[in-house]
């Protein structure tokens, strides 16, 4: 009868693993308390749905009469989609150009670095509802490059400025000149509030 290899437990660790484990512990930070807050074991679960939206009422069958038509009848396409009205879009040249040479004052600034993807999106929304509610026009976001050219905040920023919640508060957005931050920060115009 063959057996496999022997099965590893917690204790049979390499020298490998301990190194690999030492390195991915040391690089996780423990929540917030504001984090904690949140996430409370034990705490209230979600109400169910209300007895309309459950999966459980189906619509009652209409009995058959007359005969069957020969031809099926057509279907009805979905209607499309509408492009999201006030979504924002990329500066145009000469805005850009504007905020880059400080003819038009960027008012204020947020730098996301150290923050988690999720907190992140939280200070961003807050910050720029904040501004707009202060009547500013301009801000600039400080997003880093992150390590090795790829940052996850760098590449979620255009993604949750063109999101519904934001839409009302963006107007525009590009990315910055060298001397604000060059491609680790984005230049952010506010709608009036």
């Amino acid at each position: 009868m063959a057996k496999g290899p022997p099965k590893k437990t917690s204790g049979d660790l390499t020298s490998e693993d301990r190194r690999i484990w030492a390195r991915v512990s040391g690089s996780v930070t423990p929540p917030t308390a504001r984090k904690a807050a949140r996430i409370t074991p034990g705490g209230p679960l979600p109400a169910d749905p209300p007895a309309s939206l459950s999966m459980a009422t189906t619509p009652a069958k209409r009995p058959v009469t007359g005969k069957a038509s020969s031809k099926p009848a057509p279907l009805a396409s979905p209607a499309p989609h509408p492009a999201p009205r006030g979504a924002p879009e990329e500066l145009e040249p000469r805005r850009q150009r504007r905020l880059s040479r400080e003819r038009d004052p960027i008012e204020d600034r947020i730098d996301l670095h150290g923050f988690g993807r999720f907190e992140a999106e939280d200070q961003l929304r807050a910050f720029l509802m904040g501004c707009q509610a202060r009547g500013l026009k301009s801000v600039l976001v400080i997003t880093g490059q992150g390590r090795r050219g790829g940052g996850i905040i760098r590449a979620s920023v255009h993604e949750w400025l063109q999101s519904p919640g934001l839409r009302p508060v963006v107007s525009g957005f590009a990315s910055a000149h060298r001397r604000h931050g060059g491609d680790g920060a984005i230049y952010v115009t506010l709608r009036k509030s």
